[in-house]
């Protein structure tokens, strides 16, 4: 696998309602030299089966399932295996322009 330009860590906690929207919007840009790292901080609602569902359908998304121990820890998790030349953070609860172009824009 070539290694990735852009290495997408989204610290996860309780945001199924959110969650699948957030994912969708890195996996529908032009730009796909990338990888997702999904790291959930324990989290008691559907979220880990969600990441779990899109760990299985790209190959691209890998996922930390871990005890909860806040947000420092968690991005610090996901950097631990990070594999590309640059990071990027993003909020599960948010997501990506629409466009479909920032990575491609940002490269």
């Amino acid at each position: 696998m070539i290694q990735p330009f852009f290495s997408i860590i989204i610290p996860i906690y309780n945001i199924d309602s959110y969650l699948r929207e957030c994912i969708e919007s890195v996996l529908k840009q032009s730009f796909k030299n990338f990888e997702i790292i999904l790291v959930n901080d324990g989290s008691t609602d559907k979220s880990l089966q969600i990441c779990q569902d899109y760990q299985l359908k790209d190959s691209r998304v890998k996922l930390i399932d871990k005890v909860n121990e806040g947000l420092a820890e968690t991005r610090n998790k996901g950097i631990n295996i990070s594999q590309g030349e640059y990071l990027i953070f993003l909020d599960g609860d948010d997501n990506l322009e629409k466009t479909g172009h920032i990575l491609s824009e940002i490269h």
